[in-house]
Protein backbone atom coordinates (compact mmCIF):
# COMPACT_ATOMS: atom_id res chain seq x y z
CA UNK A 1 0.00 0.00 0.00
CA UNK A 2 2.70 2.78 1.13
CA UNK A 3 4.34 1.74 -2.26
CA UNK A 4 1.25 2.49 -4.24
CA UNK A 5 0.97 6.25 -2.48
CA UNK A 6 4.64 6.92 -2.98
CA UNK A 7 4.25 5.73 -7.06
CA UNK A 8 0.81 7.82 -7.02
CA UNK A 9 2.92 10.85 -5.63
CA UNK A 10 5.25 10.61 -8.13
CA UNK A 11 3.16 10.68 -10.72
CA UNK A 12 1.50 13.84 -9.28
CA UNK A 13 4.19 15.68 -8.46
CA UNK A 14 5.11 17.16 -12.36
CA UNK A 15 1.56 18.13 -12.34
CA UNK A 16 1.37 19.93 -9.43
CA UNK A 17 4.53 21.43 -10.28
CA UNK A 18 3.50 22.92 -13.58
CA UNK A 19 -0.16 24.08 -11.97
CA UNK A 20 -0.54 27.50 -12.78
CA UNK A 21 -2.33 29.83 -10.21
CA UNK A 22 -5.49 31.51 -10.91
CA UNK A 23 -6.47 34.61 -10.16
CA UNK A 24 -9.42 36.78 -10.43
CA UNK A 25 -10.11 40.37 -10.71
CA UNK A 26 -12.72 40.56 -7.84
CA UNK A 27 -9.48 38.47 -6.02
CA UNK A 28 -7.35 41.59 -6.63
CA UNK A 29 -9.87 44.20 -5.70
CA UNK A 30 -10.22 42.43 -2.52
CA UNK A 31 -6.27 42.02 -1.71
CA UNK A 32 -5.86 46.11 -2.16
CA UNK A 33 -9.09 46.48 0.41
CA UNK A 34 -7.71 44.26 3.42
CA UNK A 35 -3.53 44.55 2.87
CA UNK A 36 -3.38 48.62 1.58
CA UNK A 37 -1.86 50.71 4.38
CA UNK A 38 -4.47 53.04 4.65
CA UNK A 39 -7.74 50.06 5.08
CA UNK A 40 -6.20 49.91 8.43
CA UNK A 41 -7.14 53.63 9.28
CA UNK A 42 -10.97 53.12 9.19
CA UNK A 43 -10.38 50.09 12.76
CA UNK A 44 -8.30 52.71 14.25
CA UNK A 45 -10.70 55.64 13.68
CA UNK A 46 -13.57 53.84 14.83
CA UNK A 47 -11.51 53.16 18.49
CA UNK A 48 -10.08 56.86 18.61
CA UNK A 49 -13.87 57.74 18.15
CA UNK A 50 -15.31 55.09 20.95
CA UNK A 51 -12.95 56.65 23.37
CA UNK A 52 -13.35 60.43 22.89
CA UNK A 53 -17.23 59.75 23.20
CA UNK A 54 -16.49 57.97 26.43
CA UNK A 55 -14.31 60.91 27.53
CA UNK A 56 -17.02 63.17 26.77
CA UNK A 57 -19.92 61.23 28.56
CA UNK A 58 -17.55 61.78 31.90
CA UNK A 59 -18.29 65.28 31.39
CA UNK A 60 -21.80 64.12 33.20
CA UNK A 61 -20.22 62.56 36.22
CA UNK A 62 -19.09 64.95 38.98
CA UNK A 63 -15.76 66.79 39.27
CA UNK A 64 -13.81 65.94 42.22
CA UNK A 65 -10.97 68.23 43.63
CA UNK A 66 -9.16 68.50 46.79
CA UNK A 67 -7.35 71.99 47.06
CA UNK A 68 -4.66 72.97 49.77
CA UNK A 69 -3.65 76.85 50.46
CA UNK A 70 -1.07 78.38 52.61
CA UNK A 71 -1.12 82.02 53.17
CA UNK A 72 0.55 85.40 55.00
CA UNK A 73 -0.94 88.34 54.57
CA UNK A 74 0.40 91.73 55.26
CA UNK A 75 -2.76 93.47 56.64
CA UNK A 76 -5.62 91.10 58.10
CA UNK A 77 -9.16 92.67 58.89
CA UNK A 78 -8.78 94.45 62.60
CA UNK A 79 -11.73 96.66 64.84
CA UNK A 80 -10.40 100.11 66.13
CA UNK A 81 -10.88 99.02 69.59
CA UNK A 82 -10.72 95.74 71.59
CA UNK A 83 -13.52 93.48 71.02
CA UNK A 84 -14.18 90.75 74.35
CA UNK A 85 -13.78 87.48 73.20
CA UNK A 86 -12.82 88.62 69.93
CA UNK A 87 -8.68 87.49 69.17
CA UNK A 88 -7.10 89.39 65.93
CA UNK A 89 -6.47 87.61 63.27
CA UNK A 90 -3.46 85.65 61.94
CA UNK A 91 -1.70 86.87 58.95
CA UNK A 92 -0.79 83.30 57.88
CA UNK A 93 -3.75 81.70 57.39
CA UNK A 94 -4.85 77.70 56.21
CA UNK A 95 -6.85 75.73 54.13
CA UNK A 96 -7.79 72.19 52.80
CA UNK A 97 -11.31 72.32 50.79
CA UNK A 98 -12.88 69.43 49.14
CA UNK A 99 -14.50 70.75 45.93
CA UNK A 100 -17.59 68.80 44.08
CA UNK A 101 -19.23 70.04 41.06
CA UNK A 102 -22.23 68.47 39.15
CA UNK A 103 -23.36 68.91 35.69
CA UNK A 104 -27.47 69.46 35.74
CA UNK A 105 -28.16 71.13 32.68
CA UNK A 106 -25.88 72.44 29.57
CA UNK A 107 -28.47 71.60 26.89
CA UNK A 108 -27.45 68.19 25.58
CA UNK A 109 -24.52 69.53 24.57
CA UNK A 110 -22.74 65.98 25.89
CA UNK A 111 -25.21 64.22 23.86
CA UNK A 112 -25.05 66.37 20.59
CA UNK A 113 -20.79 66.76 20.62
CA UNK A 114 -21.11 63.24 21.05
CA UNK A 115 -23.18 62.26 17.66
CA UNK A 116 -20.55 65.23 15.84
CA UNK A 117 -17.57 62.78 16.72
CA UNK A 118 -19.74 59.75 15.81
CA UNK A 119 -20.51 61.75 12.21
CA UNK A 120 -17.16 63.02 11.48
CA UNK A 121 -16.02 59.43 12.70
CA UNK A 122 -18.30 57.97 9.44
CA UNK A 123 -17.23 60.99 7.31
CA UNK A 124 -13.26 59.68 7.70
CA UNK A 125 -14.07 56.28 7.53
CA UNK A 126 -15.96 57.24 4.17
CA UNK A 127 -12.99 58.98 2.91
CA UNK A 128 -10.66 56.06 2.99
CA UNK A 129 -13.64 53.74 1.68
CA UNK A 130 -13.17 56.35 -1.21
CA UNK A 131 -9.63 56.14 -1.60
CA UNK A 132 -9.55 52.67 -1.84
CA UNK A 133 -12.02 52.59 -4.37
CA UNK A 134 -10.01 54.67 -6.79
CA UNK A 135 -7.25 52.37 -6.37
CA UNK A 136 -9.55 49.88 -8.17
CA UNK A 137 -8.41 51.77 -11.98
CA UNK A 138 -4.99 51.03 -11.15
CA UNK A 139 -5.58 47.46 -10.46
CA UNK A 140 -7.55 47.69 -13.64
CA UNK A 141 -4.73 49.39 -15.47
CA UNK A 142 -2.12 46.43 -14.09
CA UNK A 143 -4.50 43.49 -14.83
CA UNK A 144 -5.88 43.48 -17.72
CA UNK A 145 -2.11 44.99 -19.08
CA UNK A 146 -0.82 41.32 -18.03
CA UNK A 147 -4.21 39.83 -19.31
CA UNK A 148 -3.00 41.18 -22.91
CA UNK A 149 0.83 40.05 -22.50
CA UNK A 150 -0.79 36.66 -21.49
CA UNK A 151 -2.80 36.44 -25.02
CA UNK A 152 0.01 37.42 -26.73
CA UNK A 153 2.25 35.03 -25.44
CA UNK A 154 -0.52 32.19 -26.07
CA UNK A 155 -0.47 33.50 -29.17
CA UNK A 156 2.99 33.06 -30.00
CA UNK A 157 3.55 30.02 -28.39
CA UNK A 158 0.96 28.83 -31.03
CA UNK A 159 2.55 30.35 -33.96
CA UNK A 160 5.86 28.93 -32.83
CA UNK A 161 4.37 25.48 -32.52
CA UNK A 162 3.32 25.63 -35.98
CA UNK A 163 6.56 27.23 -37.44
CA UNK A 164 8.67 24.33 -35.93
CA UNK A 165 6.05 21.41 -37.61
CA UNK A 166 6.95 23.36 -40.65
CA UNK A 167 10.49 23.45 -40.54
CA UNK A 168 10.49 19.01 -40.58
CA UNK A 169 8.24 19.63 -43.56
CA UNK A 170 10.84 21.86 -45.14
CA UNK A 171 13.53 20.00 -44.25
CA UNK A 172 12.31 17.11 -45.92
CA UNK A 173 11.18 19.32 -49.06
CA UNK A 174 14.75 20.29 -49.41
CA UNK A 175 15.79 16.74 -49.17
CA UNK A 176 13.97 15.79 -51.66
CA UNK A 177 14.81 18.78 -53.97
CA UNK A 178 10.95 19.97 -53.76
CA UNK A 179 11.71 23.10 -51.97
CA UNK A 180 14.81 25.80 -52.09
CA UNK A 181 17.25 24.93 -48.74
CA UNK A 182 17.06 28.86 -48.15
CA UNK A 183 13.23 27.71 -46.85
CA UNK A 184 14.51 26.49 -43.63
CA UNK A 185 16.58 29.38 -43.03
CA UNK A 186 13.96 31.57 -43.54
CA UNK A 187 11.49 29.72 -41.14
CA UNK A 188 14.69 29.43 -38.55
CA UNK A 189 15.15 33.08 -38.30
CA UNK A 190 11.25 34.04 -37.86
CA UNK A 191 11.24 31.36 -34.89
CA UNK A 192 13.90 33.39 -33.06
CA UNK A 193 11.97 36.39 -33.98
CA UNK A 194 9.01 34.56 -32.13
CA UNK A 195 11.80 33.95 -29.16
CA UNK A 196 13.19 37.33 -29.17
CA UNK A 197 9.04 38.62 -28.65
CA UNK A 198 8.35 35.86 -25.73
CA UNK A 199 11.70 37.40 -23.82
CA UNK A 200 9.86 40.69 -24.02
CA UNK A 201 6.72 39.39 -22.93
CA UNK A 202 8.23 37.75 -20.15
CA UNK A 203 10.21 40.58 -18.90
CA UNK A 204 7.13 42.83 -19.30
CA UNK A 205 4.90 40.31 -17.27
CA UNK A 206 7.44 40.21 -14.52
CA UNK A 207 7.53 44.10 -14.29
CA UNK A 208 3.65 44.10 -14.11
CA UNK A 209 3.23 41.10 -11.44
CA UNK A 210 5.39 43.35 -9.67
CA UNK A 211 3.47 46.44 -9.35
CA UNK A 212 0.28 44.67 -8.97
CA UNK A 213 1.92 42.59 -6.13
CA UNK A 214 2.96 45.75 -4.39
CA UNK A 215 -0.18 47.06 -4.66
CA UNK A 216 -2.17 44.62 -3.62
CA UNK A 217 0.99 43.98 -0.82
CA UNK A 218 0.71 40.23 -1.79
CA UNK A 219 3.33 38.21 -3.39
CA UNK A 220 1.55 37.06 -7.01
CA UNK A 221 4.05 34.65 -9.18
CA UNK A 222 4.40 36.07 -12.20
CA UNK A 223 3.56 32.65 -14.05
CA UNK A 224 -0.09 32.66 -12.37
CA UNK A 225 -2.98 32.59 -14.78
CA UNK A 226 -5.06 35.69 -14.71
CA UNK A 227 -8.41 34.87 -15.99
CA UNK A 228 -10.95 37.04 -18.07
CA UNK A 229 -13.58 38.62 -15.91
CA UNK A 230 -17.55 37.98 -16.60
CA UNK A 231 -19.72 40.76 -15.85
CA UNK A 232 -23.49 40.05 -15.00
CA UNK A 233 -25.39 43.01 -16.91
CA UNK A 234 -28.17 42.33 -14.27
CA UNK A 235 -26.65 43.46 -11.00
CA UNK A 236 -27.68 46.18 -9.48
CA UNK A 237 -25.93 49.72 -9.25
CA UNK A 238 -24.11 50.22 -6.36
CA UNK A 239 -24.31 53.73 -5.14
CA UNK A 240 -20.68 55.26 -5.41
CA UNK A 241 -18.69 55.58 -2.01
CA UNK A 242 -18.21 59.07 -2.81
CA UNK A 243 -22.07 59.81 -3.37
CA UNK A 244 -22.11 58.27 0.44
CA UNK A 245 -19.04 60.35 1.27
CA UNK A 246 -20.76 63.72 0.33
CA UNK A 247 -24.09 62.70 2.60
CA UNK A 248 -21.95 62.42 5.43
CA UNK A 249 -20.20 65.27 5.04
CA UNK A 250 -23.47 66.92 4.90
CA UNK A 251 -24.82 65.50 8.01
CA UNK A 252 -21.64 66.29 9.49
CA UNK A 253 -22.45 69.84 9.08
CA UNK A 254 -25.85 69.44 10.19
CA UNK A 255 -24.59 68.26 13.41
CA UNK A 256 -22.26 70.66 13.81
CA UNK A 257 -24.73 73.32 13.27
CA UNK A 258 -27.17 71.93 15.79
CA UNK A 259 -23.90 71.86 18.36
CA UNK A 260 -24.00 75.53 17.88
CA UNK A 261 -27.46 76.09 18.25
CA UNK A 262 -27.01 74.42 22.05
CA UNK A 263 -24.23 76.23 23.06
CA UNK A 264 -26.04 79.05 23.56
CA UNK A 265 -28.59 77.72 26.18
CA UNK A 266 -27.87 78.70 29.78
CA UNK A 267 -25.76 75.86 32.39
CA UNK A 268 -26.39 74.92 35.52
CA UNK A 269 -24.59 73.62 38.06
CA UNK A 270 -24.45 72.02 41.18
CA UNK A 271 -21.64 72.53 43.57
CA UNK A 272 -20.50 71.79 47.11
CA UNK A 273 -17.47 72.62 49.12
CA UNK A 274 -16.45 70.70 52.14
CA UNK A 275 -13.46 72.48 54.01
CA UNK A 276 -11.18 72.74 56.84
CA UNK A 277 -8.95 75.50 57.72
CA UNK A 278 -8.12 78.51 59.71
CA UNK A 279 -9.91 80.85 59.71
CA UNK A 280 -13.28 79.01 58.66
CA UNK A 281 -15.99 80.99 57.13
CA UNK A 282 -16.16 82.68 60.23
CA UNK A 283 -13.77 85.17 59.70
CA UNK A 284 -13.82 86.38 63.32
CA UNK A 285 -12.88 83.03 64.66
CA UNK A 286 -9.31 83.03 64.43
CA UNK A 287 -9.10 78.70 65.24
CA UNK A 288 -8.88 76.04 62.67
CA UNK A 289 -12.10 74.49 62.38
CA UNK A 290 -14.52 72.55 59.38
CA UNK A 291 -17.29 73.99 56.96
CA UNK A 292 -19.08 73.01 54.02
CA UNK A 293 -20.56 75.35 51.45
CA UNK A 294 -23.08 73.81 49.07
CA UNK A 295 -25.21 75.94 46.02
CA UNK A 296 -26.48 75.82 42.45
CA UNK A 297 -25.15 77.94 39.81
CA UNK A 298 -26.42 79.38 36.71
CA UNK A 299 -24.69 80.51 33.89
CA UNK A 300 -26.55 81.81 30.35
CA UNK A 301 -25.04 84.34 27.99
CA UNK A 302 -27.94 86.29 26.43
CA UNK A 303 -25.61 88.46 24.02
CA UNK A 304 -23.09 87.13 21.51
CA UNK A 305 -23.88 90.27 18.75
CA UNK A 306 -25.20 87.50 16.55
CA UNK A 307 -22.16 85.88 16.39
CA UNK A 308 -23.32 82.13 16.73
CA UNK A 309 -26.40 82.86 13.73
CA UNK A 310 -23.26 83.98 12.09
CA UNK A 311 -21.37 80.69 12.15
CA UNK A 312 -24.57 78.60 11.56
CA UNK A 313 -24.87 80.67 8.34
CA UNK A 314 -21.22 79.79 7.28
CA UNK A 315 -22.44 75.85 8.21
CA UNK A 316 -25.48 76.25 5.60
CA UNK A 317 -23.01 77.61 2.92
CA UNK A 318 -20.32 74.79 3.02
CA UNK A 319 -23.87 72.47 3.39
CA UNK A 320 -24.72 74.35 -0.45
CA UNK A 321 -20.63 74.15 -1.21
CA UNK A 322 -20.73 69.96 -0.72
CA UNK A 323 -24.39 69.59 -2.41
CA UNK A 324 -22.42 71.82 -5.70
CA UNK A 325 -19.79 69.26 -5.08
CA UNK A 326 -21.68 66.26 -5.42
CA UNK A 327 -23.83 67.69 -8.64
CA UNK A 328 -20.13 68.08 -10.16
CA UNK A 329 -19.13 64.60 -9.40
CA UNK A 330 -22.57 63.07 -10.77
CA UNK A 331 -22.04 64.99 -14.00
CA UNK A 332 -18.81 64.18 -14.56
CA UNK A 333 -19.61 60.54 -13.43
CA UNK A 334 -22.32 60.50 -16.24
CA UNK A 335 -20.06 61.82 -18.78
CA UNK A 336 -17.72 59.03 -17.98
CA UNK A 337 -20.26 56.19 -18.30
CA UNK A 338 -21.28 57.54 -21.57
CA UNK A 339 -17.55 57.40 -22.96
CA UNK A 340 -17.39 54.01 -21.41
CA UNK A 341 -20.36 52.68 -23.17
CA UNK A 342 -19.31 53.85 -26.68
CA UNK A 343 -16.11 52.63 -26.34
CA UNK A 344 -17.99 49.59 -25.05
CA UNK A 345 -20.31 49.32 -28.75
CA UNK A 346 -17.46 50.23 -30.73
CA UNK A 347 -15.20 47.38 -29.11
CA UNK A 348 -17.91 45.33 -29.55
CA UNK A 349 -18.38 45.94 -33.59
CA UNK A 350 -14.74 45.63 -34.39
CA UNK A 351 -14.74 41.88 -33.36
CA UNK A 352 -17.68 40.88 -34.98
CA UNK A 353 -15.45 42.29 -37.67
CA UNK A 354 -12.51 40.45 -36.01
CA UNK A 355 -13.71 37.12 -36.73
CA UNK A 356 -14.65 37.84 -40.54
CA UNK A 357 -10.92 38.70 -41.21
CA UNK A 358 -9.41 35.62 -39.39
CA UNK A 359 -12.11 33.71 -41.40
CA UNK A 360 -10.75 34.81 -44.39
CA UNK A 361 -6.97 34.72 -43.49
CA UNK A 362 -7.34 30.97 -42.13
CA UNK A 363 -8.58 30.52 -45.67
CA UNK A 364 -5.54 31.87 -47.76
CA UNK A 365 -3.07 30.27 -45.05
CA UNK A 366 -4.17 26.64 -46.11
CA UNK A 367 -4.00 28.10 -49.69
CA UNK A 368 -0.63 29.14 -49.30
CA UNK A 369 0.68 26.17 -47.97
CA UNK A 370 -0.55 24.40 -50.62
CA UNK A 371 1.38 26.41 -53.22
CA UNK A 372 4.68 26.19 -51.03
CA UNK A 373 4.71 22.89 -50.74
CA UNK A 374 3.87 22.39 -54.35
CA UNK A 375 6.73 25.44 -55.61
CA UNK A 376 4.50 27.81 -56.58
CA UNK A 377 5.12 30.24 -53.81
CA UNK A 378 8.31 31.16 -51.79
CA UNK A 379 8.36 29.91 -48.04
CA UNK A 380 8.90 33.65 -47.40
CA UNK A 381 4.82 34.90 -49.26
CA UNK A 382 3.93 31.83 -46.88
CA UNK A 383 5.11 33.53 -43.97
CA UNK A 384 3.79 36.71 -44.29
CA UNK A 385 0.36 35.30 -45.03
CA UNK A 386 0.99 33.29 -41.68
CA UNK A 387 1.84 36.45 -40.39
CA UNK A 388 -0.58 38.28 -40.98
CA UNK A 389 -3.01 35.35 -39.60
CA UNK A 390 -1.34 35.78 -36.36
CA UNK A 391 -1.65 39.28 -36.55
CA UNK A 392 -5.51 38.74 -36.93
CA UNK A 393 -5.98 37.08 -34.13
CA UNK A 394 -3.38 39.31 -31.98
CA UNK A 395 -6.22 42.29 -32.91
CA UNK A 396 -8.91 40.28 -31.91
CA UNK A 397 -7.14 39.05 -28.39
CA UNK A 398 -6.45 42.60 -27.95
CA UNK A 399 -10.46 44.06 -28.81
CA UNK A 400 -11.45 41.18 -26.31
CA UNK A 401 -8.88 42.46 -23.52
CA UNK A 402 -10.23 45.59 -24.20
CA UNK A 403 -13.55 44.79 -24.43
CA UNK A 404 -13.40 43.36 -20.85
CA UNK A 405 -11.56 46.26 -19.47
CA UNK A 406 -13.90 48.76 -21.12
CA UNK A 407 -16.58 46.80 -18.73
CA UNK A 408 -14.85 46.79 -15.66
CA UNK A 409 -14.20 50.37 -15.88
CA UNK A 410 -18.15 51.15 -16.41
CA UNK A 411 -18.52 49.12 -13.42
CA UNK A 412 -16.28 51.03 -11.51
CA UNK A 413 -17.79 54.24 -12.41
CA UNK A 414 -21.12 52.68 -11.68
CA UNK A 415 -20.12 51.84 -8.54
CA UNK A 416 -20.25 48.03 -8.92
Amino acid sequence: MKNKVILLALFLLPLLSNAQQDLTLAECYALVTKNYPIAKQASLLQQKSTYEIEALNKGKLPVVDINAQATYQSEVIGFPAVVPGIMPLNKDQYRTTLDVNQLLYNGGMIDVNSKLKQAQTKTQQQQIEVSLYQLKSRINQYYFSILLLQEKRALLLSKNELLQSKVKEVQSGVKYGAILPASELILEAEILKIKQQLTEIQFEKIKMFQNLSELTFTKIDSEANLVLPRFDSTNPTVVRPEITLFELQKQQLEYSKNTLARSVLPKINAFGQAGYGNPGLNMLDNSFQPFFVVGVKANWNVLDWGKNKTEQKVLDISKEIVSSEKETFELNNKIQMQEMENEIRKTEQLLQTDFEVIHLREKIVTSSNSQMKNGVITTSEYLLELTNLFEAKNILKTHEVQLAAAKSSLETIKGK
